[in-house]
């Protein structure tokens, strides 16, 4: 309901538009003044007519100009990313947004400019932008912030809030790109071997990650229900996640086609027998306290493992058999590396490691294909060289 009040020769219109996210109401107003010449009757009647207009701007969301970047952004967290994003993504955008609200929180959306965003995000690239190491974010980090104040704007645009996106001349600083840490053939071999002496738990998960090139999330979230041990094939049907507000949950998996299906060799299916047959005792022990959650990584008491706790294990693993630790994801850059030196073709390759599709790969996994694509020219030469030699 919009209020008027007579200034001197204007006209104060307000509209209250609700609260903010610190609980103060959020009151517009503007301002109008009547022609030269206009009579009382004409004035009460243009006022009356702007009054109803300026509501209706206001309930568009047109008069919301003056909002700043932080209320808008946590309405943007609770009307959108609430219910469209994954969990975890949300987590950690929620968790991302405070630094960007110290910068840019304050100012008003439709203040705010192309210079001052391209600012903040130059800023990332500089030592001590990570509050934890001091070191500049990471180039993924970095655009991480910039698509996070970009949805944001976009939002405002949908609502009328403002009539551009000022992110969309940011530019990302270019950094130089690194080089994927990949375990080589002879210390994956090494790895499988030293893992027989090893807890079954751990030489399960790990000669499934070398021989999957599963994401983290897919391999805990693998019930024995996924596995045919009658045709050696484990398929991929959902994730196990965790953030700190749930804990460990299960997901659907990253997109429709990260649901796969791999077929492994019988040495690593007889591992996975075996943990079957482990859990199975385990269950007996526990009895009624048992959690029976059918998952093949499970804690000892049968509920899901933790996430970090592999990452952790692998880490005390490679420091003790001095082997470079290059994390979980390394194993999954090892299996793409192993296919497409054996020749795999692109498309086959994608499929098996669960991308959307092919452009994906090719972006991700660009140095190993290019490697790759640098032995064209010589299979070519040997080739020639091999037919002309069985011409003389």
């Amino acid at each position: 309901m919009a209020t008027i009040q007579k200034r001197g020769n204007s006209f104060s219109i307000r509209v209250s538009c609700g609260y903010d996210t610190q609980g103060k109401q959020v009151i517009q107003s503007k301002t109008w003044t009547p022609d030269a010449g206009m009579t009382e009757r004409q004035i009460q009647k243009e006022l009356e007519r702007q009054k109803v207009l300026f509501e209706e701007e206001c309930k568009k969301g047109f008069q919301s100009k003056a909002v700043k970047f932080e209320t808008l952004g946590e309405e943007w967290f609770e009307e959108y990313a609430k219910t469209n994003l994954r969990h975890t993504t949300y987590s950690y955008l929620h968790h991302q947004r405070q630094r960007i609200y110290r910068s840019l929180g304050h100012l008003r959306m439709d203040k705010i400019t192309t210079r001052q965003i391209q600012a903040f995000i130059n800023s990332l690239s500089k030592e001590g932008a990570n509050e934890i190491n001091g070191k500049p974010l990471s180039p993924k980090s970095v655009r991480h912030n910039l698509n996070l104040i970009s949805d944001i704007f976009g939002y405002a645009v949908k609502m009328g809030v403002v009539t551009d996106n000022p992110c969309k001349n940011v530019t990302v600083p270019k950094n130089q790109p690194k080089e994927k840490e990949i375990y080589t053939p002879e210390e994956a071999n090494r790895i499988l071997t030293l893992l027989n002496d090893e807890p079954l738990k751990y030489r399960a998960f790990f000669n499934l990650a070398i021989y999957s090139g599963f994401r983290r999330g897919e391999l805990l979230g693998l019930e024995w229900k996924d596995v045919d041990f009658e045709n050696n094939i484990i398929s991929v049907r959902r994730t196990s996640c965790y953030t700190p507000d749930r804990g460990v949950y299960t997901d659907t998996t990253k997109t429709r086609l990260s649901q796969r299906t791999l077929k492994f060799p019988q040495e690593v299916m007889d591992v996975l027998k075996q943990l079957r047959k482990d859990q199975d005792k385990e269950a007996l022990k526990w009895g009624d306290k048992w959690a029976e959650t059918d998952r093949l990584f499970i804690k000892e008491n049968g509920e899901p493992q933790h996430p970090n706790t592999t990452y952790e294990w692998l880490k005390r693993f490679c420091k003790k058999n001095e082997i470079p630790f290059h994390g979980l994801h390394s194993f999954r850059h090892l299996f793409c590396s192993l296919l497409v030196n054996q020749g795999v073709d692109i498309v086959t390759v994608s499929g098996a490691l669960g991308h959307s599709n092919v452009t994906t790969t090719s972006n991700i996994y660009c140095h190993i294909l290019e490697n790759s694509r640098a032995k064209v020219s010589e299979a070519i030469t040997n080739a020639l060289n091999f037919s002309s030699s069985k011409g003389a």
